[in-house]
């Protein structure tokens, strides 16, 4: 009943995205996160449906077509890849991408998943595995902890988040993909409501040509990017209690040159590599694994950091010539 719901307000919900907003917050229309686990409470629901309404042009009379009709369509459920064992990395990595873009893009107002980034990994890939049974759409944090989970049982493959910050008429856009590296080249995988700031094919040789196709991208939508976050590469055993490292290195790209940005990619590129060769820490016991859970299922405390790695630095600020922004009208447009 949800997903079939959930598509039709999105079938209708996508021809108005490019409409303006209100109510702005991150650069886009605010949304919640679901707390509560699946099914969603009596609250939540409502609070969708409420969200509905303010969004949609014809909000009030859509939701009442939907709650009201007896033989809503059935929704299509993706599958999970599966593969042949002469299927190829970036073969494999085309169909974990094609996965995430059936789930569809999540215009609800409201994260289905709720992604702590500071819990062990263990606990994220339950959570992983929960989106692959409830088949819901999702965000882009969400797709990360997907893609790797996807990506787990293909030990030539290296996952790492890679974040950026933009700007568009004075607001600010938060965006998360999984970077991707394997046989010498990078790529990557993700969601978003625009094409081509989500998957990358693997034929990007270097970390700062995959940045450099990324940054291109959000100039086409009128978008400045001011800052891009590069963690370590992810732990491919899914019982690990590691934490995934979101910030090793954290650039500015309003204070870096050109050459002293794919400097410091490069140098990232080392610190990851060098990661390969530590030892992870032991997974945790059988009863220590299950008593950790899901978070939909029970509450349980994030393994602390002990330490904290040092972040790279972003060099020394550049002053730039500022750009006037274009006159929008207060119009918004949110990747």
């Amino acid at each position: 009943m949800l997903r079939a719901t959930v598509g039709l307000v999105e079938e209708r919900d996508e021809e108005q995205e490019d409409e303006g907003e209100e109510e702005l917050r991150d650069g886009g229309v605010p949304f919640y996160v679901n707390r509560g686990g699946l099914p969603v409470d009596e609250e939540t629901w409502e609070r969708m449906w409420r969200h509905v309404a303010r969004i949609h042009p014809n909000g009030e009379a859509l939701a009442k077509e939907i709650r009201g009709a007896t033989d809503l369509p059935k929704i299509p459920v993706p599958s999970v890849p599966t593969y042949q064992p002469t299927t190829t990395i970036p073969q494999r990595l085309e169909a974990i991408q094609k996965y995430i873009r059936e789930l569809q893009y999540n215009h609800t107002g409201t994260q289905f998943f709720e992604i702590k980034k500071s819990r062990p990994l263990t606990a994220l890939m339950d959570i992983a595995k929960e989106m692959t049974r409830e088949a819901l759409p999702i965000k882009c944090l969400e797709a990360v902890i997907l893609g790797i989970y996807l990506t787990n049982n293909m030990p030539g493959v290296e996952r790492f988040p890679l974040s950026f910050k933009s700007q568009f008429s004075g607001n600010h856009f938060h965006h998360i993909v999984l970077g991707v590296h394997s046989g010498g080249r990078f790529g990557a995988l993700g969601m978003s409501r625009r094409e081509d700031l989500m998957f990358k094919p693997l034929e990007f040789r270097t970390l700062m040509d995959l940045v450099q196709e990324f940054n291109g991208a959000y100039r086409g939508y009128w978008h400045t990017l001011h800052k891009v976050k590069i963690g370590q590469y992810v732990s491919h055993d899914p019982h690990s209690v590691e934490q995934i490292e979101w910030k090793h290195s954290i650039l500015d790209l309003d204070k870096l040159t050109k050459e002293e940005l794919r400097k410091e990619l490069e140098r990232h590129t080392r610190d990851m590599r060098l990661k390969i060769g530590k030892p992870a820490p032991p997974s945790p016991t059988k009863d220590r694994r299950n008593s950790m859970g899901s978070p939909h299922r029970g509450p349980s405390s994030p393994i602390r950091r002990i330490s904290r790695v040092e972040r790279r630095p972003s060099g020394e600020k550049k002053v730039l010539e500022q750009k006037p922004s274009a006159d929008m009208n207060g119009y918004q447009i949110r990747v």
